[in-house]
């Protein structure tokens, strides 16, 4: 039997604000354990929770960026379940009423692109953390998360395979920072993923038992964890047996999901609205000042990028895959007009492929836009070679960003262009090279290119790489 795999994902944003959600309490990362919960995050008698005006503002902008509707009122309800590092018994979240509802982002995988719904986006508070690994035999709890701010994020189950609820997720995490209301740290517990994976017969409308694979905190962990998700409910099924609904572990260490408990529904956990939080209301004039104050989305600068500079859409993605990359890309095309694709490639190449071996970020660059645009602009006028730049661009690194013009005089790089020179490096190079000539005049075209290579080489990639061809077919056809 063929099958298809059916995937909704809650995406869990920890929300970038000065404070809790509810409560003045920091919410600085690597704090001694238990030194950042104050008494209204551990509801200790008589105290109150006061909502966070930023973590509102965030979760607006949030909904603007998708085309989401913006609910006013919205409702905090009380969510009961017990658990250890919840101090509570209860988790201040949103339910009926969410602050964000609906929306959409596009994804892309490959050559084809899909659209992603949004069920809703609403705020609640963050639980504390156990930890198991410290205690022999006893688990320590840590409740300085406890009450942060986070803005949950449920798609609908429109998503195929591991690869496009990936794509689905990184499309989220660039969007939450490109907007600034998150900083993306999945290893900080940030930006976490909660999976819900199902499988029905190819074809079939009615949607399969589904599992829940909790706190997926990267990308490749998630995929693997889908993947294989997917393979263990389809060998139950085919064996003749059925799928038990169930929130799962992923275990990076043996590549496999296990139980955790069983799976609860909404009335498991006896919501009703917050007695102590009003409903929300949000007035007109807040939303369109914070609409007012976006930047360009990436999706928007994607499309422009494409019919701006003629790029790909491949390049395009690559370029909008974060702020920081788009901005530096921006500031270089700004100074070298009508050489898109120029500075797409290099800052895509030489300068990532760089970032990537010092595992620095674009910001981190020792090489700035203005330093990019002045050496890919001494490409575009002749006056180096696309190999010579990339020496020229390791100076340039070395040294601390040192200006291109500089290097290129204190080494004597620049590309020879007289056709006087140029002829006694080809003629150097045919009179040691008798057999390549005479294989090229009987019609051997690589022949060529080796003599051209050794004319570079000859001249030290001073050549003009154009008028080397030229004197060379000159030449030849002598």
């Amino acid at each position: 039997m063929q099958w298809e795999t059916v995937i909704g994902l809650e995406i869990h944003v920890q929300l970038s604000t000065r404070s809790k959600i509810f409560s003045g309490a920091s919410v600085a990362y690597g704090a001694a354990p238990n030194s950042q919960a104050c008494a209204v995050d551990i509801a200790l008698p008589g105290v109150l929770p006061v909502l966070n005006r930023e973590a509102v503002e965030y979760a607006i902008r949030f909904g603007l960026a998708i085309d989401a509707t913006i609910n006013s009122p919205s409702i905090f309800a009380r969510k009961n379940y017990f658990y250890p590092d919840l101090p509570k018994g209860y988790q201040i979240s949103q339910l009926e009423h969410p602050i964000v509802e609906g929306g959409c982002v596009t994804i892309r995988t490959g050559d084809q692109e899909k659209v992603i719904r949004l069920t809703r986006a609403h705020l609640e508070e963050d639980a504390g953390k156990s930890t198991h690994e410290e205690f022999h035999g006893m688990t320590g709890i840590d409740l300085n998360r406890a009450g942060t701010g986070l803005l949950e994020i449920v798609s609908e189950p429109e998503m195929r395979s591991s690869t496009e609820a990936v794509a689905y997720a990184r499309v989220l995490h660039s969007l939450v920072r490109w907007i600034g209301i998150c900083d993306g740290n999945m290893q900080e517990g940030s930006f976490r993923c909660d999976a819900n994976v199902s499988v029905r017969p190819a074809g079939s409308e009615t949607l399969g038992t589904r599992c829940e694979i909790k706190n997926l905190n990267s990308f490749r962990f998630l995929e693997r964890a889908i993947d294989y998700e997917v393979a263990r409910q389809i060998d139950i099924l085919e064996g003749g047996g059925s799928i038990t609904q169930e929130t799962r572990l992923y275990d990076a260490d043996r590549n496999e999901t296990r139980t955790m408990r069983s799976k609860e529904d909404a009335h498991d956990y006896r919501y009703f609205p917050d007695p102590d939080l009003l409903p929300v209301i949000i007035p007109h004039e807040w939303i369109e000042q914070i609409r007012e104050k976006l930047p360009e989305l990436p999706g928007h600068k994607n499309h422009r990028y494409i019919q701006d500079f003629s790029l790909s859409a491949y390049d395009a993605g690559i370029l909008t895959a974060t702020r920081e990359v788009a901005d530096y890309f921006e500031k270089t095309i700004g100074l070298l007009p009508g050489q898109g694709k120029l500075c797409a490639n290099w800052i895509m190449g030489e300068v990532s492929a760089r970032l990537n071996k010092e595992g620095l970020e674009i910001t981190q660059c020792p090489v700035t836009p203005e330093q990019l645009a002045g050496l890919l602009l001494r490409i575009t006028d002749g006056t180096i070679s696309g190999k010579i730049a990339k020496d020229v661009f390791d100076g340039m690194w070395q040294s601390n960003g040192e200006n291109a013009d500089a290097i290129i005089d204190a080494k004597n790089l620049r590309q020879v262009s007289d056709d006087s020179e140029i002829e006694k490096w080809v003629d150097e190079v045919l009179a040691a090279n008798p057999q390549q000539v005479a294989d090229y005049r009987a019609g051997k075209e690589k022949a060529f290119n080796s003599l051209v290579g050794q004319i570079m080489k000859t001249s030290r990639g001073k050549a003009n790489p154009a008028q080397v061809n030229s004197v060379l077919k000159k030449r030849l056809a002598e």
